[in-house]
């Protein structure tokens, strides 16, 4: 009565541990080779610098502080170069030896001369901002007495590279 071929003889014909292991190993096989193409992939995207820019790489230099004529204000200037691929911004700059500081720059109006506060001060990718009495400083209001050659700590808070600490070094002011 049976003559039809059963489909129950082709699957005893295998070994039941066959059985059992080819749907397991389909089931592992497709994510792992998945994973591992994506990982190939990222790989590739990385290794042509196409997966982001180097951060910036800020360091500060020739840090300098004017003795002030009067005890008023006076003001600190610093060399900042970001040689890192990536822009960055100095949000501020404090001292714990001095009281109010903030970034400023000079600004002539009507042949008039005056000193505006700054938000920040954009630091581009691969240069150099120096700042000096006639363009980009940091004001300090109300410095305690400074003479010729002391050393002033400063920290300089960027955006993405945080916080740099230097010293400047109190100088005579110019005029």
């Amino acid at each position: 009565m049976n003559s039809a071929p059963s489909t129950d003889s082709a699957e005893r014909s295998s070994p039941s541990w066959r059985r059992r292991t080819g749907g397991a190993l389909s089931a592992v096989l497709v994510p792992v080779v998945t994973c591992v193409t994506a990982l190939m992939l990222l790989t590739a995207y990385t290794t042509t610098g196409a997966a982001g820019e180097p951060p910036a790489r800020i360091s500060v230099s020739n840090a300098r502080i004017f003795v002030p004529p009067n005890s008023e204000n006076t003001a600190a200037f610093f060399d900042i170069t970001n040689t890192g691929a990536a822009d960055d911004v100095l949000n501020s700059v404090s001292s714990p030896e001095l009281g109010v500081t903030m970034l400023g720059r000079r600004v002539t109006k009507d042949g008039a001369g005056r000193m505006e506060p700054l938000d920040s001060l954009k630091i581009p990718a691969r240069s150099r901002v120096d700042m000096t009495p006639y363009g980009v400083d940091v004001m300090v209001l109300d410095p305690p007495e400074l003479k010729v050659g002391d050393k002033v700590r400063f920290d300089l808070w960027f955006r993405s590279s945080g916080q740099v600490t230097v010293d400047a070094v109190t100088v005579p002011a110019r005029s």
